[in-house]
């Protein structure tokens, strides 16, 4: 008996199968080369940065170098756009992500800067971190007089404001450093504190037996020991002459303050006029007794640690010696041969031995 032939088997449907595997494929093929176009493009841009951080920077717009100036409390945002917009950096997003990544969003000083042509975001950034800032510099000389302390602030391009001329001897003459932008009123009650310090220490530890009734007494000697010598070292000798002739109840006698009692300090220009000598003024210590009603000029450290602790000696004269300094004496007499002494020098240096000696005044300093 003959068998039935089986039936073809039918091959199991597979074409589902192979479209899902393809456009598997084809997802990740295409995942994989946007992942791939992201890493360079991720590259480049850090590539890109690194070479804007470190590269060099914007041309200044004129001359070698771009100034900047950057407030203090300023954010780390106002900071890069101040930097971008005076043209030191390319981009504020380049240096805000550095300034995080580096540490330094935290430490960024304010103040003025100075920057070279073309400097890389780099050095802008370790300068700001580091606070290298421009410094600016007021020097007061000793033995100035407060309004000629208020000219040298008024001359100074880089204070701002202004401020009213304080009493004579309230400022401690030095050299300072200041802000550009910063006001003069600020700038003058630095050197008047400074000064309040100093006198304040010195006071407490002053000689005793001075004939002071007060510290401004004491700046009133120290403005005269100041004018009277540019020799350091010789002030405590001649704060000491001053001490001793207020001691006995002598006049001071000094020359610088008949020439504030005529010019409030100026300089004169000329020798004195024995008109000038002979007329009264409350600072003519020719005619007055005691000290004058107030300071003659700003006197510095040395003038004021010397009329507070002046050299223990019985001078009552001093004369010029012809070298810069004084020669010192306790008597008239000795006082009248070193005046001798000094106006010969005065004939040699002259070229003229006809010039007749004078005769010496029992002057202090003169």
């Amino acid at each position: 008996m003959s068998k039935k032939p089986s039936p073809p088997r039918k091959a199991p449907a597979r074409s589902g199968r192979r479209e899902t595997a393809s456009v598997g494929r084809r997802l990740i093929r295409a995942l994989f080369g946007a992942f791939t176009t992201l890493v360079v493009i991720g590259m480049v841009a850090i590539l890109g940065a690194a070479f804007v951080y470190n590269g060099p920077g914007p041309a200044a717009k004129a001359g070698d170098k771009t100034t900047v100036i950057l407030r203090k409390g300023a954010s780390l945002p106002e900071i890069a756009s101040s930097l971008e917009q005076g043209g030191v950096i390319r981009s504020e997003s380049i240096f805000m992500t550095a300034a995080k990544l580096t540490g330094a969003a935290r430490t960024l000083k304010a103040g003025e800067y100075e920057f070279a042509d073309r400097a890389s975001m780099a050095q802008v950034l370790d300068a700001i971190r580091h606070g290298r800032i421009v410094r600016h510099w007021i020097t007061i000389p000793e033995g100035r007089t407060s309004e000629m302390v208020m000219d040298i602030l008024n001359a100074s391009d880089v204070l701002v404001g202004s401020a009213a001329t304080p009493p004579e001897g309230a400022i401690l003459p030095e050299t300072y450093e200041v802000q550009r932008g910063e006001d003069r009123a600020a700038v003058l009650k630095r050197m008047m504190d400074d000064r309040d310090d100093l006198l304040n220490k010195l006071w407490a530890n002053r000689q005793e037996g001075l004939p002071y009734q007060s510290k401004e007494e004491a700046v009133i000697m120290a403005s005269i020991v100041e004018k009277e010598t540019g020799v350091k070292g010789e002030r405590p000798q001649v704060a000491a002459v001053f001490v001793n002739r207020l001691r006995t109840g002598m006049r001071l006698d000094t020359d610088p303050t008949v020439i504030y009692g005529i010019t409030r300090g100026r300089p004169l220009g000329r020798g004195l006029r024995r008109s000038e000598l002979d007329a009264f003024t409350p600072y003519n210590t020719y005619k007055i007794t005691g000290l004058p009603p107030t300071p003659i000029a700003n006197p510095g450290r040395a003038a004021l640690s010397a009329a507070l602790n002046p050299a223990k000696t019985n001078d009552l004269y001093f004369v010029a010696d012809g070298t810069g300094g004084h020669v010192f004496a306790s008597t008239l007499e000795q006082h009248n041969a070193n005046v001798a002494k000094w106006r010969q020098i005065e004939r040699s240096r002259a070229g003229d031995d006809s010039v007749p000696v004078v005769p010496a005044k029992p002057a202090a300093g003169n």
